[in-house]
């Protein structure tokens, strides 16, 4: 590891551990690092075919699409970002979407509506229109509809597990679960990552009562895990992140219902690495998703 790559690392660190006082800074924040790890990263752009940024799935909701630089049709993968209901966007993960485009997904990065502006349920919300949207429409950039995965990190981990319990939402073929929150109630008891400042924001006049409802799998899908609920499922999470607990809890309850999953603990890796891909243990989890995307959907 480079200097300038221990310094970033410090930086990302101090920053999750003692976030901004303001939504406005953190989101100026993020941008600011997403960045920095570009310029440190000092790696080649991923090789797509095509990228189309900030397309309409509806009035007020919009994605980035990365094509892959492959024979189509293509599997499909959505993707939800991470950043606490409350910030990051297709920018800040821009780098991690055209990467699985590069592995022969057509990547659909999903622009959802952030808190405190639009409290839950509104991203949940977008993130359910988008899982239709997708098997309606990623035949315009020759995705398969046949074989589609949703996938994302931390908050959208949650919402990625939400959808997939939903009664009603779109059958996937897989699901990529990256250091998630899947039983609310518990994270938000146990104080995780400092959540319960988020946990007001994101549920505005439902807090404190959403908190205490844990059949609201909306907010804690791990409740709704049984037979035949979850597709195969990849489960990331690094041994020095805090949800480590909600990813090995998520992984008991699958296994208990005989769903087909892998849980990966990644050593000394800290909350948000799968965006740092200087770092050779982002690249082996990433090797390891597209080996199971690979084993799933083609």
């Amino acid at each position: 590891m480079t200097e300038g790559e221990r310094e970033f690392l410090r930086e990302f660190e101090a920053f999750l551990a003692n976030p901004p006082g303001s939504i406005e800074e953190t989101r100026k924040q993020i941008d600011i690092m997403a960045k920095k790890r570009e310029k440190i990263a000092g790696t080649r752009a991923p090789q797509i075919a095509a990228f189309y940024e900030s397309v309409e799935l509806r009035p007020g909701l919009r994605a980035d699409i990365s094509v892959p630089d492959r024979r189509p049709p293509f599997p499909v993968l959505l993707y939800l970002h991470g950043g606490g209901w409350v910030a990051g966007s297709p920018v800040s993960h821009r780098r991690l979407g055209q990467k699985f485009a590069e592995a022969g997904y057509l990547t659909i990065n999903l622009d959802y509506r952030l808190a405190p502006e639009h409290p839950f349920p509104a991203g949940f919300e977008d993130c359910m229109f988008a899982t239709e949207w997708a098997r309606e429409n990623a035949a315009r950039w020759n995705g398969d509809s046949s074989r589609i995965a949703i996938g994302g990190d931390s908050a959208g981990a949650n919402l990625a597990a939400a959808v997939v319990v939903t009664p009603g939402s779109p059958r996937f073929r897989a699901a990529l679960l990256i250091y998630g929150i899947y039983d609310f109630v518990a994270t938000v008891e146990r104080g995780a990552m400092g959540i319960g400042p988020v946990a007001q924001m994101y549920l505005a006049n439902q807090y404190p009562t959403a908190v205490g409802n844990p059949v609201d799998t909306r907010l804690s899908p791990l409740f709704a895990v049984k037979p035949g609920v979850f597709p195969p499922s990849i489960i990331i999470v690094g041994t020095k992140d805090p949800l480590m607990p909600e990813s090995q809890a998520l992984a008991a309850a699958l296994k208990k219902s005989g769903t087909p999953h892998q849980l990966h603990l990644v050593e000394n890796m800290i909350h948000g690495y799968i965006t740092l891909d200087m770092f050779p243990e982002c690249k082996e989890s990433l090797g390891w998703m597209y080996k199971f995307l690979d084993a799933t959907l083609r």
